[in-house]
C-alpha cells in the first residue's frame, strides 16, 4: 500500500492485515505536501486548527467554513494520504438536514474524502444519515474536545466501570451505524485494547495506548511547534519551535549587520544601462 492512494478500504484492509495506520493533522498545503511525501496514511483537518492555527482557547469557535478553507489547501498537497475533515461544534447537532448539508460541503467544497464527528448516543441518527448519503464517517469517542464544558476540562474518559462500558457500547453502535474507523482519545490503554479487539473496524488512538490499530497526533505537537498546551500523550519528534526562533533571530541579526542580502541573493544590471540612470 506504500504508493497507492489510501482510502476507506485501505483502513479496513490494514486492520485485517494487522498493519498500523498513521495519521497526522494538517491545515495547509505545504505541510500536507511534506507529510504526504513522508508517507503518512491519512491527514486530519481537525478542529484543533482553532487552537494551533487561529489562537482560540478551544475548538468551539471553529466553523464549517474554516474547515472547508483548510481542507481545500490540504487536499491540494495530499496525493496519497486520505484527507478527513472534522465536523465542528454545532455543525451536526441541530437537524439531520443541516448535518448532511454541512458534511456534504466538506466533501464537495473542501475536497475531503471523509468527515469525522464526535460522540454517539446524542448524534447516532445524524451519523446514520451521513453514511446513508454515501459520505464516509470516522467516529470519535472518549475525550471529545467539543464537549469540554460538559467534561469540565481535558480529562481522561473511561476510568470508571460505567464510563468504560458506555464507551464500549458506543463503539459498537458506531460500527453498526456504518463508520469506517473510530478515534479513541484519552482513554485507558487496556480499555482501548478491549474496544480494538471487539471491533471489526480500526481504532485510531490519541492518548489511548499502543493497542489501537493506528495513531494520530497534532502535527504541531509532534514537531514541537505548539507549546501553549502539551498533553501527556504527545511525543515530540522534533523541536522546531527552537529551530524557528533561532533561524528568525539569525535573520534579524544579519539584516541589522548588513550581511543579508549578500551578492548571491541579489540581481545585477549592465553598467552601461546603469550610467544612463544617473
Amino acid at each position: 500500500m506504500a504508493n497507492k492512494k489510501f482510502t476507506v478500504s485501505s483502513f479496513l484492509k490494514a486492520k485485517q492485515k494487522g498493519e498500523k495506520i498513521s495519521m497526522l493533522t494538517a491545515y495547509d498545503y505545504s505541510t500536507a505536501k511534506l507529510l504526504d511525501e513522508a508517507g503518512v496514511d491519512s491527514l486530519l483537518v481537525g478542529d484543533s486548527l482553532g487552537m494551533v492555527m487561529l489562537g482560540y482557547e478551544n475548538t468551539l469557535q471553529v466553523t464549517v467554513d474554516d474547515i472547508i478553507h483548510h481542507c481545500r489547501a490540504v487536499a491540494r498537497g495530499a496525493k496519497r494520504a486520505m484527507v478527513i475533515g472534522d465536523m465542528p461544534f454545532l455543525s451536526y447537532h441541530v437537524s439531520i438536514e443541516d448535518t448532511i448539508r454541512n458534511a456534504g460541503r466538506i466533501i464537495q467544497e473542501g475536497n475531503a474524502h471523509a468527515v469525522k464527528l464526535e460522540g454517539c448516543m446524542e448524534v447516532i441518527d445524524k451519523i446514520k444519515a451521513i453514511v446513508k448519503a454515501q459520505i464516509p464517517v470516522m467516529g470519535h469517542l472518549g475525550l471529545t474536545p467539543q464537549s469540554i464544558n460538559v467534561f469540565g476540562g481535558f480529562k481522561v474518559q473511561g476510568k470508571t466501570e460505567k464510563q468504560a462500558k458506555r464507551i464500549i457500547e458506543e463503539a459498537l453502535m458506531l460500527q453498526e451505524a456504518g463508520v469506517f474507523a473510530v478515534v479513541l482519545e484519552c482513554v485507558p490503554e487496556k480499555l482501548a485494547r478491549i474496544i480494538t479487539e471487539k471491533l471489526d473496524i480500526p481504532t485510531i488512538g490519541i492518548g489511548a495506548g499502543k493497542y489501537c490499530d493506528g495513531q494520530v497526533l497534532v502535527t504541531q505537537d509532534m514537531l514541537g511547534m505548539y507549546t501553549d498546551f502539551i498533553p501527556k500523550f504527545v511525543k515530540k519528534y522534533a523541536s522546531l519551535c527552537e529551530d524557528i526562533k533561532n533561524a528568525t533571530q539569525n535573520y534579524i541579526k544579519e539584516i541589522k549587520e548588513g550581511i543579508f542580502p549578500s551578492d548571491e541573493h541579489t540581481f545585477g544590471i549592465d553598467e552601461s544601462i546603469l550610467e544612463k540612470l544617473y
